[in-house]
């Protein structure tokens, strides 16, 4: 097969490649404002049976019980299958998955890859959101006979060597596994015909950018770019000018929204009382999402639940993805109710009925509070996010609430109050230990003594500010002794 025929033909047009920027004034606050018109966008799909999908889309689509298209898909759908470039904003769990993944199976189908060489190419930042990109179009791909390869890290990179080498329409990975990937010669560019960049903002943020654009530059120039974020600011800038051509922008929500059926609180917590209020929060019944700053003290965390008598997992970046995944197996079919996690939860995780998450750590900045706050009230369902702050975090939060653009109900609570089990639905755990678990080390009390009093010391993540002298000796005893060991080679 010739290569110039590996790639989507574009739309006619008069302009060749181009930057998609060109006579562009000074930048704008919002870049998606500064964006010229360029070619007008279609008309909004109404249903998905105004646009012509093959039948075997349209089968699949009523099985799952989908007849309506969100607005993002209704607005991007017709540009996207018509080829062109596309800029698409909307919040997060509001469909973007089959606004950028119905467009690149139905270009697809009938098409066949060679071994190493896909078709189409989906980057995403996160693990997490790869499997479920990967979940949402497998339905898709079946009913056209396509393939699907997920390329993400903490994964056998043989394995995804061999699905790659055995043939796979549709690549659907992390920047840095696939650059491993390409760098072995396991993968090649050359005729990808569509690329897509879903959570562009959060891979520049994470650093992936170099990464971004050495991939963007194997692949063809004549091909299709489809850029999906609930987000979207200037770390994008360099994307959108190098490789998108005459995009067509669909903006559904501004970048700050908060979704309208989000209820959000500040609860004001004394700063010794703060996780006997997480602790009491995760003991409510129903699922919840529990965010921390750090690894350490996740995991911490995670045992006093567990401890107190509250089914518990934690899930961060210092786990295996087998590991990852049946963490988040688990949560979904409701037999964990408690997730506690770092910011690697934030995106990419899509579950039903999920109404609470809860900030127990503040985030950095309000885009990871938007995408926290994202894992609840998705495809219109209701939920809240629920932020605890200390008095020292007050003014920081409140800026952050002001760049998301939200004006949240604060409350001062305390453990044991009514006031936090009337928002929360907060009650008293058990106290007793799940699945053979250590009790909690200083036992339940109003929903968690043992961390009352607790704070995190710069530099030493989830160690007590208040550690007892005789704790801190004992401990620095053990770690004498445990090096004396290793040095001993036992």
């Amino acid at each position: 097969m010739n290569d110039k025929h590996d790639t989507y033909d574009r739309p006619d047009t008069d302009s060749a490649r181009r930057t998609g920027r060109a006579g562009r004034g000074a930048p704008a606050e919002d870049p998606w404002a500064a964006l010229p018109a360029g070619t007008p966008a279609l008309p909004p799909a109404e249903t998905f049976a105004a646009l012509d999908l093959p039948a075997a889309v349209h089968d699949v689509l009523t099985r799952l019980g989908v007849d309506t298209p969100f607005p993002i898909q209704s607005a991007t759908l017709p540009d996207a299958l018509a080829g062109r470039d596309v800029l698409g904003r909307a919040r997060t769990g509001s469909g973007k998955t089959l606004a950028f993944g119905i467009p690149l199976l139905v270009r697809l189908a009938g098409r066949r890859a060679e071994a190493r060489k896909p078709l189409g190419l989906v980057l995403v930042p996160t693990r997490e959101l790869a499997q479920q990109v990967t979940d949402a179009l497998d339905p898709f791909a079946q009913a056209l006979g396509l393939r699907l390869a997920t390329v993400v890290g903490g994964m056998s990179i043989g394995r995804q060597a061999t699905a790659l080498r055995d043939g796979a329409e549709v690549v659907i990975a992390t920047p840095g596994r696939l650059m491993d990937l390409v760098e072995r010669k396991d993968c090649r560019l050359e005729r990808v015909g569509a690329t897509v960049l879903d959570e562009a903002d959060q891979m520049a943020d994470m650093g992936f950018t170099d990464q971004v654009t050495a991939l963007l530059d194997l692949v063809p120039p004549r091909g299709q770019r489809l850029l999906f974020s609930a987000t979207l600011d200037r770390n994008v800038d360099l994307l959108v000018e190098r490789y998108l051509t005459d995009p067509v922008v669909h903006s559904v929500d501004p970048s700050a929204a908060a979704v309208a059926t989000m209820d959000h609180h500040v609860l004001q917590v004394h700063g010794p009382d703060k996780f006997a209020t997480a602790t009491e929060i995760a003991a409510r019944d129903g699922r919840v999402i529990m965010f921390l700053a750090t690894k350490a003290a996740v995991d911490r965390f995670t045992r006093h639940l567990l401890g107190s008598g509250v089914r518990a997992a934690a899930l961060h970046g210092g786990k295996s993805q087998p590991l990852r995944t049946r963490t988040l197996d688990r949560f979904r079919s409701g037999e964990v109710p408690v997730l506690v996690a770092t910011n690697v939860a934030a995106r990419g995780i899509h579950v039903d009925a999920l109404d609470l998450v809860v900030n127990v750590d503040p985030p950095a900045d309000h885009k990871d509070y938007l995408h926290r706050g994202g894992r609840t009230a998705r495809a219109g369902e209701s939920g809240m996010v629920v932020t605890l702050v200390t008095s020292e975090e007050r003014r920081e939060v409140a800026r952050l609430m002001a760049d998301a653009g939200i004006r949240p109900q604060i409350t001062q609570v305390r453990s044991g109050e009514a006031a936090l089990s009337r928002i929360t639905g907060a009650r008293t755990p058990s106290g007793i230990p799940v699945d053979g678990a250590a009790p909690s080390q200083e036992g339940v009390k109003r929903g968690g003594a043992a961390f009352r009093g607790m704070g995190t010391v710069p530099g030493r993540p989830g160690r007590a500010k208040n550690e007892s002298r005789k704790a801190a000796e004992a401990r620095k005893t053990a770690e004498a002794r445990q090096a004396a060991r290793i040095r001993r080679g036992k």
